[in-house]
This record gives structure tokens, sequence and C-alpha cells, in this order.
């Protein structure tokens, strides 16, 4: 399965973004919240934001190779949703909303793709009995 070369590095992504936040909350006595300290406020939006978009993402990754999609279409996707959250990263740390802009895109893109491809990979006979 091709789409578990991105669930793993969508994992990755994850536990590396969990561990900044660790790291900073250490860094300034924080246990909960983030104690209004910007540095921390930035990892964990970075945090919060892949996890509101990787797990979705690569559920219908998984589910579309399933029901047939493209190995193309597999990598083209995941390429596009890792390096849109990578981006989405790098432009929350350096204050460029532009770059954040622009991988929120990309990985709105890949949503979208991902979810067309379900659509059209669905087995709709098996769904409905059309047989």
């Amino acid at each position: 399965m091709v789409s578990a070369l991105y669930v793993v590095l969508g994992a990755l992504l994850l536990l590396k973004l969990s561990l900044d936040v660790i790291k900073m909350r250490t860094q300034y006595h924080v246990s909960f919240g983030d104690g209004g300290f910007y540095e921390l406020q930035t990892a964990i939006r970075a945090q919060s934001n892949a996890m509101e978009y990787i797990p979705v993402a690569l559920i219908l990754m998984v589910v579309m190779e399933m029901n047939g999609a493209n190995v193309w279409l597999v990598h083209v996707c995941g390429i596009m949703l890792i390096i849109g959250r990578l981006i989405h990263l790098y432009g929350l740390r350096h204050h460029d909303w532009r770059r954040c802009r622009s991988a929120m895109n990309a990985t709105y893109i890949a949503l979208t793709l991902m979810i067309g491809a379900n659509i059209y990979y669905l087995p709709w006979e098996q769904i409905f009995i059309l047989y």
C-alpha cells in the first residue's frame, strides 16, 4: 500500500510537532495553556492545525487506495499534503502568512482530490446492489 508511506510521514510530523510543544512547555515551565508565550502559542497552533487535517486526509487516502485509485494519484495527494503541512509549519514559525495560506491551499486541494477520487472509485454497485 502506497498510502502507508504517507501515514508514516504524517505520524512522524505529528510526533515532531507534539515534541515541539513538550519542549516549549518544559522551557517556559508551563503545564497548561500557553502561559502567554508567543513561541509556545505558535507551537501549539502548529500541532493543533496538523491534528485537524492530517488524520482525516490520511483516512481519505487509505480508503481512496483501497477503492482502487491509481498509484500516481495517491502519490500526488500524499506529496501535496505533506509538503503543504511542512510549508504551513515554516510559515507559522517565520510569521509568513502568505506561505501559510498557500500551504493551506495545497492541503485543501489534496483533500478535494481525495474526496473526488473516493466518490469516483467508490464501488457504487456494491453499495446500491445495482448488479
